[in-house]
């Protein structure tokens, strides 16, 4: 078998993946990207990132949502309403996103094979095609980057139509009437939101105690309260005991004993990831948990020329942050430049309302014994959260108290994963209060929330060495 040489072989063609590939081919090197679907774009494309955010938008502006908050306008979406009505952006979004990377990946070069890889030894990648043919690649680096899927605990009969797992939910079909949706992390709080906004009955069954709580305390308990007051109903510190479709519906056992029947289950009970077939042993690379791979602060595994960015290294496994995973990992690995590991790691959750965050929480501040002081401003005496209607949005920075320095950004409603990024090169400069001081924003924007929310600050912090003086 003739081996085919380069200097990067990729295997997966998902967020992580692409970028890496690209990235290598803008240094000029030899690259291949292995992709087992016959599509490329892996699940930030074709089942995940750019097909849910479609959709919800889609379904935010076909049920009504934003015209009921604005104006008060009920619109009710019809009763013998099918999900395949919302689907027509969302096909078209994707088409063309897909179309973008392919058109890139052939104006750089990258050599594109659809198949199953595995490891032959440390430098070898054999590849079966579609065909049952099989390539020989070796490569002097590697990134692994074949992202995950989602988790399917044997208690959920997956096999009938009305149980789905996040990559199917989006072929379901018919509107359900009731939707179960196990799980309450940022997959399944995204898709029962865009459910409850279509005026579906939403159950949310989570064996924890509380929304998200890697965000910040008030981030979370806001974007809880407006979950509820959009129908959502919560049951926490349950497990799911049984499932079984019935004539009549999908029910769910939880274990206290509750039952709930839904037309629809959704199961977000994590995902895992994708790396059972690739025979890591041949080598050298051990497996962790959930088919993790561990790397170190390169993004290098155990063994040197190999890495692995995204999904299959574990959290945050966002299309974001996976992509600058890759694209630090390719620098690193081929010594084209002096880059830096980016410190600082947006969060994007759509949600409805949407929430996004970056750094330091409160709760991580007084972990670290760190002194601050809280900045907040409101989307409702904000003339562009007038304008938009968002009566619930705020952003909420953090500083550190000696100096205020920036430490922590947080927000939450229409626009969040946007607004964040202000707060975002603003650390990343190790700015404090005096640049949004002296920033100039356009009005009416969200963006002068920064400058309401640092007045506030300030304002705070003058208040309390009043209060002090006068002790």
């Amino acid at each position: 078998m003739e081996t085919q040489n380069y200097e990067l072989v990729v295997l997966g063609g998902g967020p992580a993946g692409i970028t890496g590939a690209q990235t290598a081919a803008i240094f000029g090197r030899s690259v291949a990207l292995v992709e087992r679907e016959p599509h490329i774009g892996g699940a930030g494309i074709n089942t995940g990132t750019i097909p849910s955010k479609t959709l919800r938008e889609s379904a935010l502006l076909m049920s009504g949502w934003r015209s009921r908050q604005l104006l008060g306008v009920e619109v009710a979406v019809r009763e013998d309403a099918r999900l395949t009505e919302f689907l027509h952006h969302q096909q078209h979004v994707v088409a063309e996103e897909r179309a973008r990377v392919e058109k890139r990946l052939e104006d750089l070069s990258v050599r594109r094979l659809c198949g199953q890889a595995r490891f032959g030894d440390p430098h070898t990648i054999l590849v079966t095609l579609p065909d049952g043919r099989e390539e020989r690649l070796h490569a002097e680096k590697i990134l692994v980057a074949t992202g995950s899927s989602p988790a399917h605990p044997p208690e959920f009969p997956f096999e009938h139509e009305r149980v789905h797992d996040s990559n199917e939910i989006l072929e379901i079909g018919a509107m359900p009437h009731v939707l179960v949706v196990v799980g309450a992390g940022v997959i399944g709080s995204e898709y029962a939101c865009m459910f409850a906004a279509l005026g579906v009955e939403v159950h949310v069954v989570d064996g924890r105690g509380s929304l998200l709580s890697f965000l910040d305390e008030d981030i979370s308990a806001a974007l809880y309260a407006a979950m509820q007051d959009a129908g959502i109903r919560f049951h926490w510190n349950e497990k799911v005991e049984s499932c079984e479709a019935r004539d009549d519906g999908v029910h769910v056992v939880l274990s206290s004993g509750a039952r709930l029947i839904a037309s629809d289950v959704l199961v977000a009970a994590g995902r895992t990831s994708n790396t059972g077939d690739l025979d890591l042993a041949k080598a050298g690379i051990p497996i962790g948990e959930r088919g993790l791979l561990v790397v170190d602060s390169h993004y290098r595994t155990q063994v040197p020329h190999v890495y692995a960015a995204g999904d299959v290294i574990g959290a945050p496994a966002l299309a974001g942050t996976s992509m600058e995973q890759a694209r630090f990992a390719i620098c690193h690995a081929f010594e084209e430049y002096d880059k830096q590991s980016s410190p600082l790691l947006p969060t994007g959750i759509y949600t409805i309302p949407e929430v996004s965050t970056v750094a330091e929480t409160e709760k991580s501040l007084r972990q670290k014994g760190i002194e601050y002081v809280v900045g907040r401003a409101s989307y409702k005496h904000n003339a562009r959260g007038k304008i938009i209607g968002d009566q619930r949005g705020f952003l909420k920075l953090l500083f550190r108290r000696s100096d205020l320095r920036l430490l922590g950004v947080h927000a939450l409603g229409e626009q969040a994963t946007e607004l964040v990024h202000v707060g975002l090169i603003a650390m990343l400069g190790d700015a404090d209060a005096t640049l949004f001081d002296r920033a100039c924003f356009n009005y009416p924007t969200l963006g002068d929330l920064y400058k309401q929310a640092t007045y506030d600050a300030v304002i705070t912090l003058r208040r309390e060495k009043l209060a002090m003086a006068k002790t």
